[in-house]
């Protein structure tokens, strides 16, 4: 399996700091979190894989951003301290990994505003993917979202959002296709360092066919851009990941960018 591999924030035309965040490793066998200087680089994926990962923090102020760093910082250490050799032995062992990451991220943001009030009120949505070989795991908690794209096949959500409007959806309340209008359509129902509750991701798996691209987004994209939308531009700009990235940012900014978007 060969990846390329992108990506990028944007404050916004609105907001005046950035709460969302994101980090990569194309490799996870070695240390290194960072992303490639050239999107057309073609690497070859090792047996541990790569993973990326997009946050969307909450609570106003610098608090949102807060959140969603330490979520990120907390895959990362995570994956850094853990042995994956024995992970990837087994889809079950992935799966509480993985899970058990959001857990542990969610215990730790709610630490920090224990130890830090100015920090009351802050929160984050997570979404990560975990590529091994031809397979993706995805794990979530919140309405920060994941696709996959295909250019012979259109285009996927492989994340259910965590969101008052889908749980309208899903209890037959509310037809799909009225959902991105509707008024409560911001109202999260899971995130990572509500004290009401635990985070409670839930996770997938996919299988990959080539030519497919995985997207991750906060809903400064998909909360902005209907999934026409970002069809249209990943069916114009697939074969450029760079190109595709910077053309969803542009539509989400050119369509009023009130959020922040990566």
């Amino acid at each position: 399996m060969k990846v390329k591999l992108t990506a990028g924030t944007d404050v916004g035309c609105v907001r005046t700091n950035n709460e969302d965040n994101f980090i990569t490793n194309v490799d996870l066998s070695q240390s290194d979190w960072f992303l490639p200087k050239d999107t057309s680089e073609v690497i070859q994926l090792g047996e541990e894989g790569c993973t990326m990962v997009v946050a969307d923090g909450m609570g106003g102020l610098n608090a949102g951003e807060v959140a969603s760093a330490i979520a990120v910082e907390h895959v990362k250490q995570e994956f850094l301290d853990a042995n994956l050799k024995d992970i990837i032995k087994s889809e079950k062992d992935i799966e509480k990994f993985m899970s058990g990451i959001v857990e542990k991220a969610d215990i730790a943001i709610k630490k920090r505003v224990k130890d830090d009030p100015a920090t009351k009120g802050m929160g984050t949505t997570l979404i990560y993917v975990w590529v091994l070989g031809n397979k993706a795991y995805v794990c979530w908690c919140g309405d920060s979202r994941g696709y996959v794209f295909n250019p012979n096949f259109g285009l996927k959500r492989i994340s259910k959002d965590h969101s008052f409007v889908q749980e309208l959806v899903d209890a037959g309340k509310l037809d799909e296709e009225l959902a991105f209008d509707h008024p409560n359509s911001n109202i999260i129902t899971r995130c990572l360092g509500d004290f009401n509750d635990k985070a409670h991701p839930d996770f997938n798996v996919i299988t990959l066919n080539k030519g497919d691209r995985i997207l991750l987004c906060s809903d400064g994209l998909c909360g902005i851009c209907r999934d026409d939308e970002i069809i249209e531009i990943m069916n114009k700009f697939h074969e450029d990941i760079g190109e595709c990235k910077k053309e969803l940012i542009k539509a989400a900014l050119d369509a009023g960018g009130y959020d922040n978007v990566t």
